[in-house]
């Protein structure tokens, strides 16, 4: 399933191959998209990218973000279990990226 939408002036690029995008993940992105727009002054895009290796037995699913920034590009990614969890996850490390810059 991957979608884009515009999300107050945000274009949000997602990717997730076979994986539903559940409407609550989809609000998730959402908030954590405008929780991590408050650390910068502007945001041209962001890509997020769910990946689901079910074939390993552990750390089967992937969620990475790329904030589109002026200049350098943040990202981070993170692998487990739960895709809230994770999500949580890359936007903490997002977090800490931004406000480094």
């Amino acid at each position: 399933m991957n979608y884009t939408e515009d999300f107050e002036g945000v274009k949000i690029d997602v990717q997730a191959g076979d994986i539903t995008v559940s409407d609550d993940l989809q609000q998730e992105i959402r908030d954590a998209v405008g929780r991590l727009k408050r650390h910068v002054s502007e945001v041209n895009s962001v890509d997020v990218y769910f990946t689901d290796k079910s074939e390993k037995s552990t750390d089967t699913k992937n969620v990475g973000i790329r904030f589109g920034i002026p200049g350098s590009d943040a990202y981070a990614s993170d692998s487990g279990d739960s895709w809230m969890e994770l999500l949580r996850n890359v936007e903490e490390k997002l977090r800490r990226q931004l406000n480094k810059g």
